[in-house]
């Protein structure tokens, strides 16, 4: 008997990414397409049915020859009824039924989970995971997210919010956090975050630094070029840089603490700062560890890229 293949659907804001892959987590076939979120972005679940219809007729197979599909969405997701809500980034206002829908215009089940929980659990099948039984998976992107394996299982929380490590309180007198609160992760670590904290600490400074000047000129600054400044030792880049390292690891060694996992995997765009942001990082996490945490949880920086999304989703479908 043949094995049957997986679906994987990652849903963004900008594109949504899709894979056919083995029950082994061995990506087949990939494709994208944009994310039309025009007329309150009722157009999206359509699309997606129609992509994933077009595929499977292109690559000349049959629905029979697959297991399912697994969808990583932004929001919240209800997962008994299979809805999503609040994913204001794909202009969904409303609560929306992917599952029911997907499941009637393909013909296949459908299983949702929240994005980052996906990307978690793609790394931990394919990527830095390795596969163990207990992972935390943090992304630091536009915003902070995280995921949660325990016992090799993805922990979603009485109302599936769990994993929201972007939302631990760092500084209680800190900068203001979009979720109302003050000093969230969120507020430091995220790429929003550290262009923050560079105008925040440079309107003190009176050294010599190209950040500083650059700020002073008006330029626009992303998170890349605070750690790329870092890395040539600007002082202004460097005391930014050790912040947001510190206020992370931080936060990752109480979770370390709390969780005992065997990696803490960190991902997102900011991850590409490398080694560099990893040693700092590692170095606060180690600081706020209890001794017995520091011999067995290891940080690691994810190595699936974009790609763990679709994976992730597709193991939500996955037979053992």
């Amino acid at each position: 008997m043949t094995e049957k293949k997986l679906i994987g659907v990652d849903l963004g804001g900008t594109t949504i990414k899709f894979a056919i892959l083995t029950n082994k987590g061995e990506i087949q076939q990939k494709w994208s397409i944009e994310t039309n979120i025009l007329s309150d972005g009722q157009l999206i679940i359509p699309d997606i049915i129609d992509s994933i219809n077009h595929h499977i007729k292109m690559y000349d197979m049959n629905i029979d020859q697959f297991d399912g599909i697994g969808l990583g969405s932004p929001g919240t997701i209800d997962h008994e009824r299979g809805t999503i809500k609040g994913a204001f980034n794909l202009n969904w206002t409303d609560e929306v039924y992917p599952v029911r829908d997907i499941q009637k215009g393909t013909g296949l089940p459908v299983v949702i989970e929240n994005d980052a929980n996906v990307a978690a659990l793609g790394e931990r099948w394919q990527g830095a995971g390795n596969n163990a039984d207990d992972v935390v998976f943090v992304t630091l992107g536009t915003g902070v997210g995280g995921g949660i394996i325990a016992n090799g299982k993805l922990i979603q929380g009485q109302n599936g919010a769990a994993g929201e490590i972007g939302h631990v309180t760092v500084d209680p007198n800190g900068f203001m956090c979009t979720c109302g609160k003050r000093g969230c992760l969120e507020t430091i670590a995220s790429a929003t975050g550290i262009v923050r904290v560079a105008r925040d600490r440079a309107s003190e400074y009176a050294g010599s630094s190209e950040l500083k000047a650059m700020l002073d000129d008006g330029q626009d600054i992303s998170a890349k070029d605070v750690f790329d400044l870092a890395k040539k030792d600007d002082d202004l880049a460097l005391i930014v840089a050790d912040y947001v390292c510190d206020s992370l690891g931080f936060v990752l060694g109480n979770i370390a603490n709390t969780l005992n996992p065997k990696y803490i995997v960190i991902g997102g765009g900011v991850s590409a700062a490398g080694e560099f942001l990893l040693n700092k990082v590692d170095k606060a996490m180690r600081a706020n560890e209890f001794a017995t945490i520091k011999d067995s949880t290891e940080l690691r920086l994810a190595s699936l890229g974009n790609g763990a999304g679709v994976i992730g989703a597709a193991s939500l479908i996955k037979v053992d």
